[in-house]
């Protein structure tokens, strides 16, 4: 059973959720708290809900009637570690659920997921059909995939004999292979840096960031997803979002989720919204914050009732 302790403050409001396996899980709440539209935000692999940061704060400024929700996966910046078999997509999918209940239990709900939440976000249509359409009016997927993403991109890698070899090395020795990972972030960085932006030229605060980011989650996490990534396939979740407004968003530049499969999603999707960003890659959501709520914007817009005056300014 979820629960749910919140502490408030003008700004943002810090709580915590128990996922139903006792995990606790850090979440965040922006604008008005008594909101009829709810916009949940679900962070990516290995970051973090401050990689939302400049996105919230557009939605926070442009759409002061929504309220707001990010969290961390578990494993993940404030929450709390769990179990290496739990991180997988299917139990993210209902701590995705567990926060709902927690802190959106009625009223409708958009969801966006960007990479890692948009596959939760998948994962979550499946398991919770039935909240598709009912409390679920609208999704967004950022950067992201059904399937195949050890087909294109960078993504090719998680078919690399290697990948196999870390993963056994982690879970042999974890704490060696974590003091490992701090000294060998440096070293790292620039690989790092090639799968999230390519060689483009990138805003210094956006890579201080994101590497930062990268470099604080803890190895056993960032190891163990690896193999969930590289067998995931949710492209039977994609027709149940045909029954409600849903957008596809990728950086034309993206090498870890190439916008082939955003284009496949969006046929798959009936009526979907397919958005392409020119010269942004994975990390669209650091790069083009802009773009990135203006979409969910029109999302929400779509989503609402449209004789409904919350977004009303907006239009």
């Amino acid at each position: 059973m979820s629960n749910v302790s919140m502490i408030s403050s003008s700004v943002e409001r810090c709580g915590t959720v128990t996922a139903g396996d006792g995990v606790a899980l850090a979440v965040r709440e922006y604008g008005c708290p008594d909101a009829e539209l709810t916009i949940v935000l679900v962070h990516g692999h290995c970051l973090r809900s401050e990689s939302w940061t400049d996105v919230r704060d557009v939605l926070v400024r442009e759409h002061p009637q929504a309220r707001i929700v990010c969290y961390d996966h578990r494993g993940h910046g404030g929450s709390g570690v769990a179990p290496r078999h739990t991180y997988n997509l299917e139990q993210l999918g209902d701590d995705l659920h567990d926060v709902l209940e927690a802190v959106a239990p009625t009223g409708p709900v958009v969801l966006v997921g960007h990479s890692m939440g948009g596959m939760t976000v998948l994962t979550y249509a499946r398991r919770y059909r039935e909240e598709i359409g009912t409390r679920i009016v609208g999704v967004g997927l950022i950067a992201t995939a059904a399937s195949g993403l050890a087909d294109a991109g960078f993504g090719r890698l998680l078919r690399n004999p290697l990948i196999a070899v870390f993963q056994a090395s982690v879970r042999r020795a974890p704490r060696l292979m974590q003091r490992a990972k701090l000294l060998a972030c440096k070293v790292f960085a620039p690989v790092v840096r090639a799968a999230e932006f390519g060689d483009r030229t990138v805003d210094p605060r956006v890579l201080t960031l994101a590497q930062a980011m990268h470099n604080a989650t803890p190895i056993v996490t960032m190891a163990s997803f690896l193999g969930a990534f590289k067998a995931f396939d949710r492209t039977d979740a994609l027709a149940v979002l045909s029954g409600i407004p849903t957008f596809v968003l990728c950086g034309c530049a993206d090498l870890m989720t190439p916008p082939s499969h955003s284009i496949a999603m969006a046929a798959a999707v009936d009526y979907s919204d397919l958005v392409l960003i020119d010269g942004a890659g994975h990390s669209v959501i650091l790069e083009q914050p802009n773009q990135v709520a203006a979409a969910i914007g029109r999302l929400a817009l779509r989503a609402f009732d449209a004789e409904s005056t919350l977004f009303a300014s907006a239009a």
